[in-house]
């Protein structure tokens, strides 16, 4: 029988500048979707991320392929993980000077 289990790692949260989420331990999942919800934007805001994994929790690198550019309104976004190791999380970059409202989950399957 797989298992399943849906964590927020950000719930209302505002972000500014560059952010990451809070690591997550995924090792035992086959499948990983990052959920974002952008509750509000500020005009001309634009953001970009990508996932992360690691080995440790404490040293991040960039998961080849799995990025997204352009979120720029309100709305629900997804990112589907391919590959991930023990850890994962998400890091993103708003244009400077700009904040956004958003709640981000990570949905895991295995």
């Amino acid at each position: 029988m797989k298992q399943f289990y849906t964590v927020v790692l950000d719930r209302l949260t505002t972000f500014s500048g560059k952010f990451a989420t809070e690591p997550y331990e995924t090792g035992w999942a086959d499948e990983a979707i990052i959920f974002i919800r952008i509750h509000e934007i500020d005009a001309n805001a634009t953001i970009n991320g990508t996932a992360q994994i690691s080995v440790d929790g404490i040293v991040w690198v960039d998961n080849d392929g799995d990025a997204f550019s352009g979120i720029n309104k309100p709305g629900d976004y997804y990112l589907k993980v391919k590959h991930f190791g023990g850890w994962l999380r998400l890091q993103a970059e708003i244009t400077q000077g700009a904040s956004c409202k958003a709640t981000i989950s990570i949905v895991l399957k295995g």
